[in-house]
């Protein structure tokens, strides 16, 4: 029991939707009272407007663990945060924490706006009990690392959103934390950045500390963790090896059944003058689906509306492993037609990719488009999945899986050896 630092035992959250939490005031009371009022009309009945974030979830993580928790939008994964990091108190259960815990949930948590990038580094530091000493001896690592000493004297207000970022990862991974708990907010930085961040999460955990990382990036909590936790509709649906729950995460998740569509009424991705309709997967007869024969074709299909003219774009994908690691990049800017200016309108493209290329396994989709040098128009990473199987074999019948990202059919001759 010595080497478990976080103990979870039957984790429960539950929230009333538009109830209020405290009655402090005469005017809280007031509010209160109304919103009874006008909810006694037998529509909102007890318990009808309850949401169980979390539902009798238990697990241990020991120490030097760098733990990985995937999950959709709203399966609760940020509430196992906040209630390791005492922002939040559990419906029920109790969480036993052995260690200084340090967390960096959203951008900035625990900055204060008013005060500058080199005053919240101590007020951060001080907040986890660590003396002037301490933090003087971090200071300078965490101003390298955050790469704004230019602007370390001035008001975080003043800070774009990838400064904040890039000053609370570095104040979160360098002050001396034992346990480290991270949400989703590497998306806001750059590439490399994210990339330096994620390095940084790895030397942590060389040094025995242990890492909770919450993260909607495959490749990343591949590369990064030794285990991964799914939390699905509030339950620990299940826990092993990167490789096999990722796998599953992707095969069985609604999020990903071969077509994303977003219908008339619902916020389309895209920027004012473009807007995507439906991204999708289809085999070789065009119907949707996510499960492909590594024998045939498929096709990757997309379709946008431009609302002001476009002097030139460019639509495409990423294909990308479940590892993270880049299969393929293409766009339609590949094919001369689609060259030059575009006019108002719906468009549909469609790219076909030939049959015993990619080899089996999982993949995932990101979808990219933007004029380029200029601005960029849509980016919905992992927006699809797709699983290629071998249902037939190439040659002699036996369902061998092939090393590599790629196992094309190639031309063989075969000839008598003749000296």
């Amino acid at each position: 029991m010595s080497d478990i630092v976080i103990q979870a035992e039957g984790l429960s959250k539950s929230y009333q939707i538009g109830a209020l939490q405290r009655h402090n005031t005469l005017r809280d009371h007031m509010v209160h009272g109304v919103r009874r009022l006008f909810q006694s009309n037998g529509r909102n009945r007890a318990g009808s407007n309850t949401i169980w974030a979390l539902k009798d979830v238990s697990f241990t993580v020991k120490r030097g663990e760098v733990i990985g928790i995937i999950g959709r939008n709203g399966a609760g994964k940020s509430t196992i945060l906040k209630i390791l990091s005492r922002i939040t108190e559990p419906t029920s259960g109790r969480a036993k924490i052995r260690g200084r815990v340090g967390s960096l949930l959203e951008v900035g948590t625990g900055f204060h706006s008013e005060l500058t990038g080199r005053e919240n580094i101590y007020l951060n530091g001080a907040i986890l009990g660590m003396t002037k000493a301490e933090i003087d001896r971090k200071f300078d690592a965490i101003v390298d690392f955050s790469e704004i000493a230019k602007f370390i004297d001035t008001p975080v207000k003043r800070h774009s959103s990838g400064m904040y970022m890039r000053l609370a990862f570095a104040v979160a991974a360098h002050l001396d934390t034992e346990i480290m708990l991270v949400d989703e907010v590497l998306a806001v930085g750059d590439a490399s950045f994210q990339k330096k961040c994620l390095g940084k999460m790895g030397d942590v955990a060389k040094q025995g500390r242990t890492v909770l990382f919450v993260s909607h990036n495959m490749g990343a909590i591949t590369g990064l963790c030794q285990r991964v936790y799914w939390i699905d509709g509030g339950l620990l649906h299940r826990d092993g090896s990167p490789e096999d729950v990722i796998s599953e995460y992707l095969r069985t998740s609604s999020s990903h059944a071969g077509s994303r569509r977003w219908e008339n009424g619902v916020a389309r991705p895209g920027v004012e003058e473009f807007k995507i309709d439906e991204v999708s997967v289809r085999d070789d007869d065009g119907t949707v689906t996510s499960t492909l024969d590594v024998r045939k074709p498929f096709s990757i299909e997309i379709r946008y509306r431009i609302m002001s003219r476009l002097p030139y774009c460019r639509v495409g994908f990423v294909v990308e492993t479940v590892h993270g690691m880049s299969v393929l990049e293409a766009y339609d800017l590949d094919d001369d037609r689609f060259a030059g200016p575009r006019d108002p309108g719906a468009y549909s493209v469609t790219c076909r990719i030939p049959g015993n290329l990619l080899n089996t396994g999982s993949y995932v989709l990101t979808l990219v488009a933007g004029m380029p040098n200029l601005k960029n128009l849509a980016k919905l990473e992992g927006i699809l999945s797709f699983e290629i199987e071998d249902t037939g074999a190439i040659g002699s019948g036996m369902n061998l899986k092939r090393s590599g990202v790629i196992r094309p059919r190639l031309q063989w001759e075969c000839r008598p050896d003749v000296p």
